[in-house]
């Protein structure tokens, strides 16, 4: 069976920016390539020299900068960081790196190759005016790196604010209160409330709103008049942290549609996004709303990721992503809420029909796109026996008995 055609939301899941790829490097690589080829045409003879210069050129600054590192770590981080080492491994490839001085050794040794012409004074004189220049250079940060390298290390190393909140989020809640006791929840609410919440499959997945602003609101009804709150779920209380039945809760809400029609759902804000609201507001956190927001995407592709490979969490929840520029809609949150919800009894449950059911039942006439439109009709019948009555056959390949 094929799941149903269905028109997929593009608006706010197109903002998310993707991972950063390795097209500067494949640029960069490739524009070395093509400098050196140019080189080796023009000049084959000076061509090894050229390169041991330029090599010792670019990582004698780098080296003597580690080495004025080194000295603060040395004299003021040795015991707090160090474990009260003077002198470590760890602490000069801290300050200097490795690659450093694997390419400064590589430098060596092809100026050892390259003999006489490595005596010229004038690229000697080159040599140590540059390196001692970079110094200054790179305090002032002039040479230091710019702003997109600084957040392509902290996603690559996982550094960003938004990566621990996200974590901690999916850790600390998420993990705790998805498998199974939300579902535990719904059944015993159903069992309580007679007037119909929760009556397609869909629904019974907390729906998680994530404002991009990151301004969240304490009450869902004074962001949208159509949305009004319902009850609460049964509490669900877990030890945790030497906290014996902390209690955690899920609001239900009532959102009407244009045909005034209530549909029920669980959903909350992801209250990790009120930290970054409220750090993004506090002068000494070098946060502002342009990195608040930057911080809000990165977030929300973090916690997507760890929701999709967490098997617990399966079909448990709802990631919606609220653009912040639709602010001329009253009713813009509540209309968002019900196409997810309507896009997800789509997505699972319309099912193409069997070829012997009735496709009258299940297909509405073909749109103009070519499609068809799935129907609120029963998607299933009762299963038939079906006994073939065929006799039995040979499993061994047919044998080609004609004559040539």
């Amino acid at each position: 069976m094929m799941v149903c055609e269905m028109r997929q939301l593009v608006g706010e899941e197109s903002l998310v920016p993707l991972p950063r790829g390795t097209l500067p490097r494949t640029c960069a690589c490739f524009l070395a390539a093509m400098v050196v080829a140019l080189l080796l045409m023009m000049a084959p003879e000076d061509f090894i020299g050229l390169l041991a210069t330029s090599m010792l050129m670019l990582t004698t600054g780098p080296l003597l900068h580690g080495v004025c590192l080194l000295m603060e770590e040395w004299l003021f981080r040795s015991s707090t960081r160090y474990r009260g080492r003077l002198l470590t491994g760890q602490m000069l490839l801290s300050c200097v790196g490795g690659r450093t001085l694997l390419s400064l050794g590589l430098a060596g040794l092809l100026l050892a190759l390259e003999g006489d012409h490595q005596t010229e004074g004038g690229r000697w004189k080159l040599v140590v005016l540059l390196s001692v220049l970079y110094i200054p250079l790179k305090n002032l940060e002039i040479l230091g790196p710019c702003q997109v390298e600084v957040s392509a290390i902290c996603e690559e190393k996982k550094n960003n604010v938004a990566h621990g909140l996200a974590w901690s989020f999916y850790l600390g809640y998420l993990k705790l209160v998805l498998p199974p006791d939300l579902e535990n929840s719904i059944a015993s609410f159903r069992t309580t409330h007679s007037a119909g919440p929760f009556e397609k499959r869909g629904s019974r997945r907390l729906l998680i709103l994530l404002p991009l602003n990151a301004n969240i609101a304490q009450n869902l009804e004074d962001e949208d008049t159509n949305i009004q709150f319902y009850d609460n779920l049964p509490n669900i209380e877990l030890d945790r942290a030497g906290v014996r039945g902390r209690v955690y809760k899920h609001s239900v809400y009532s959102v009407l549609d244009e045909n005034g029609k209530s549909h029920q759902c669980a959903m909350e804000y992801a209250t990790s996004l009120m930290t970054l609201y409220q750090m993004s507001h506090e002068s000494n956190s070098g946060f502002g709303e342009r990195e608040r927001r930057e911080q809000v995407l990165l977030f929300y592709r973090t916690l997507q990721d760890i929701l999709e490979h967490s098997l617990d969490c399966r079909n448990r929840y709802t990631l919606i992503l609220l653009n912040d520029e639709r602010e001329d809609d009253p009713h813009f949150l509540s209309k968002t809420i019900l196409s997810h919800l309507l896009q997800q009894e789509r997505e699972e449950y319309c099912l193409t029909p069997h070829p012997h059911q009735d496709v009258g039942h299940i297909l509405t006439p073909a749109q103009p796109g070519g499609g068809h439109q799935c129907s609120d009709a029963p998607m299933s019948v009762d299963p038939e026996l079906m006994i073939s009555q065929d006799l039995p056959r040979s499993l061994k390949d047919p044998v080609e008995t004609s004559d040539v």
